[in-house]
């Protein structure tokens, strides 16, 4: 069906949006209130000292699904808490999506520069965000330079990033908010080389925190390996924390899709519409496509209708 075709040439995009907003999604993600340790969304016990604002734009952005609050509350958290790299993170993120390959090079080069002061008191953290910065740094020289050309030194900083991971890992290996970030790199790693081991990535997620996102990254990972039963079954997972989040709802149809369940798709695909005032135009109109796909129209037609 064409609609393969399509998607798989869209996967590395959304594998990439899986690392940086899983990645950063991963940096960034938010657990529900009643769960979580004040500011910190990663750690149940021991948390760090990760600020209020902070966590309302993770909230927004990771647990709601809602990118245009995000995109209104990440300012605010940026000017309350100037010293948190994850806000410039997300707001690196969020210029990827937008397309803003200015806001995106500069947030990124600012997440680096306040990890790296953070390497002072949280050295920790300090070491995650670094790498998160040079991995957006990376993004923006793909953007920019093309693959063929920008390959080499997105190659190079790639090892840049594990290096700061790995001396992150030295501090604490068990760190649930490292768990989840190196455990979405290397699951994006086992997806695309062959001689990689999936199972070893999915070990690290499942130690990470908070559980609808190591669900949601391991759904991911399945979908990508063909193994859409284990997909659904961690998409389910993921929507039972996080119910109403547009990007779980699509993912949960998508891998319906997948397994040629078409009508079993639709509501998901649906629902997912619902909250198209709060989620970038590109992630509406590929929902649109693949919902219009799903109801059996021809793909021209489809690609016509939602703008793609």
């Amino acid at each position: 069906m064409v609609f393969h075709a399509r998607l798989a040439s869209l996967r590395l995009g959304s594998r990439f949006r899986a690392l940086s907003a899983g990645t950063l999604t991963i940096a960034f993600l938010a657990l529900a209130p009643t769960v979580a340790q004040a500011g910190d969304p990663f750690r149940t016990t021991d948390p760090h000292d990760i600020g209020d604002k902070t966590e309302a734009v993770f909230n927004a952005l990771f647990y709601e699904g809602n990118y245009t609050a995000a995109e209104s509350l990440v300012g605010q958290a940026i000017a309350a808490e100037p010293n948190e790299p994850m806000n410039y993170a997300i707001a690196a993120a969020l210029g990827y999506l937008n397309k803003d390959l200015n806001q995106l090079a500069d947030q990124a080069r600012l997440t680096q520069q306040t990890a790296t002061a953070l390497k002072a008191t949280d050295p920790l953290r300090g070491h995650i965000y670094t790498a998160v910065g040079i991995f957006m740094e990376g993004a923006h020289t793909l953007q920019t330079q093309g693959i063929a050309r920008g390959t080499p030194a997105a190659l190079r900083m790639l090892q840049r990033v594990f290096s700061e991971l790995d001396a992150a890992e030295k501090i604490d290996p068990n760190d649930p908010e490292l768990s989840l970030l190196k455990g979405f790199m290397d699951l994006l790693l086992a997806v695309n080389l062959p001689f990689a081991n999936p199972d070893q990535a999915i070990a690290r997620l499942q130690n990470g925190h908070p559980d609808y996102l190591t669900h949601r990254g391991i759904a991911i990972g399945m979908r990508d390996l063909g193994r859409y039963s284990e997909a659904l079954a961690e998409a389910d997972k993921a929507l039972t924390a996080a119910p109403t989040n547009p990007d779980l709802l699509y993912l949960k149809a998508q891998i319906l899709f997948l397994q040629q369940q078409y009508a079993a798709s639709l509501p998901f695909y649906r629902s997912a519409l619902t909250y198209a005032d709060q989620l970038p135009e590109s992630t509406v109109q590929r929902i649109a496509f693949e919902a219009c796909q799903a109801e059996g129209t021809n793909s021209e037609v489809c690609a016509e209708q939602s703008g793609i």
